[in-house]
């Protein structure tokens, strides 16, 4: 074969620098080991000797957060066996994607299973463990004002880097002392966070899509949180908004 000779080269290129695609490599080739190949030349070689296998990048060993998730199978989901859930007791948490004017952002929320409170949420342009962490300092300070206790509460999220991350699950599982649970199923196993998103986009959407920066789309969810806890009559609380259905459980008799 008239390129037998560029074998061994190509796969060395390949195994050195994964991420390169047939342009960089002819140019690697050239500097570096100065073989002279067009780049068609290279991608037919490439597919011919299937280098692109070499070329994928292993998949990295899990974190040992998540490796003792999956050890712990169905027993992650703490959620999936209570029945009833106690207000204030069981909070969901995910990250979802909002549209404005110039761009997009990421909304982290922390919803409430037995009132539907929105008790902390954070926006911002990455959805990163920065990101949830702002949102949860919310809620940690929202809690104990509405008498309840931060420690002993259930946070359910799914198994996003985000959230097994070692400095999101010291901070709430050590520190704080809550009790990590874990969807299982992705969003089939969040329900009720998938469903929050959803409809909160959805009523909002040519609101956020006018915002035209992000600290307008900022002002924006802080204003349309506020009237979801305080004003948004729910239908599964007898037309009450979430925060007087909170407070209605409050009351003695």
């Amino acid at each position: 074969m008239r390129y037998a000779g560029f074998r061994g080269p190509l796969e060395h290129v390949a195994r050195t620098h994964p991420a390169y695609g047939y342009r960089r490599t002819t140019t690697e080739l050239l500097e570096g080991a100065g073989v002279v190949v067009s780049p068609k030349v290279v991608q037919r070689l490439h597919q011919l000797w299937d280098l692109p296998l070499l070329r994928r990048t292993h998949v990295p060993r899990p974190s040992a957060v998540r490796a003792a998730i999956t050890r712990a199978g169905a027993f992650a989901n703490l959620v999936a066996t209570l029945d009833p859930i106690a207000p204030l007791a069981v909070s969901y948490t995910d990250c979802t994607e909002l549209r404005y004017a110039t761009g997009k952002a990421w909304l982290i929320t922390r919803l409430d299973h037995g009132s539907k409170v929105v008790a902390g949420w954070a926006l911002g342009a990455h959805a990163d463990r920065a990101l949830a962490l702002a949102a949860w300092r919310r809620a940690r300070t929202w809690l104990p004002r509405h008498g309840h206790p931060v420690a002993g509460i259930i946070v359910h999220q799914d198994r996003d880097p985000v959230f097994t991350s070692y400095a999101w699950t010291g901070q709430l599982l050590l520190r704080d002392q809550v009790r990590l649970s874990y969807a299982l199923l992705g969003c089939r196993d969040n329900p009720e966070m998938e469903s929050f998103h959803s409809r909160f986009k959805s009523e909002n959407r040519s609101l956020f899509l006018d915002a035209p920066t992000l600290a307008d789309l900022e002002r924006l969810v802080a204003q349309r949180l506020t009237y979801y806890n305080g004003r948004r009559r729910h239908s599964s609380w007898r037309n009450q908004p979430p925060l007087a259905y909170l407070r209605g459980l409050a009351q003695p008799g």
